[in-house]
């Protein structure tokens, strides 16, 4: 199976950061780590926190299922910037995000000029436009496009 890269890995580092502790997100769910969701059942286990090597080891965990998705979702050929804008993206957002979106038919009809403007749709939360979220889908553009 494909992975992300580490540069890839660094963009959606930089994007979540680190919490060594559990806090509740934007979107009000326990987290910790690098965006890392904490289960009920893992709750007791974060209880005490945990540092960045685990925080990282979380985040290639949780990057697989972005990267699933990537594989079952766009029928054509990546370069690694592509994969990587891709799987940080939908790490962010979901594959259900990236499953019915505009985004995605430009990839696969490889309409890879028009991907960045694409990506800079999704700079809204709560009705608000988001500067982290346009530093974000900025990165992730120029990463796609490199």
């Amino acid at each position: 199976m494909r992975h992300i890269t580490q540069e890839g890995l660094d963009l959606i580092k930089r994007f979540e950061s680190f919490s060594p502790t559990i806090y509740i997100c934007p979107a009000g769910y326990p987290t910790i780590g690098y965006g890392h969701v904490v289960l009920d059942e893992e709750k007791d286990r974060f209880a005490n926190g945990i540092d960045q090597e685990l925080g990282e080891e979380l985040l290639r965990r949780d990057a697989q299922v972005a990267e699933r998705a990537i594989l079952r979702l766009i029928t054509v050929p990546l370069t690694d910037g592509q994969f990587d804008a891709l799987v940080s993206f939908t790490f962010n957002l979901g594959s259900g995000a990236l499953q019915r979106s505009t985004l995605r038919r430009k990839v696969n009809r490889e309409e890879h000029s028009e991907v960045p403007a694409q990506l800079m749709r999704w700079i809204w939360a709560g009705g608000r436009k988001l500067k982290g979220l346009q530093r974000r889908r900025s990165a992730e553009a120029e990463l796609y496009l490199y």
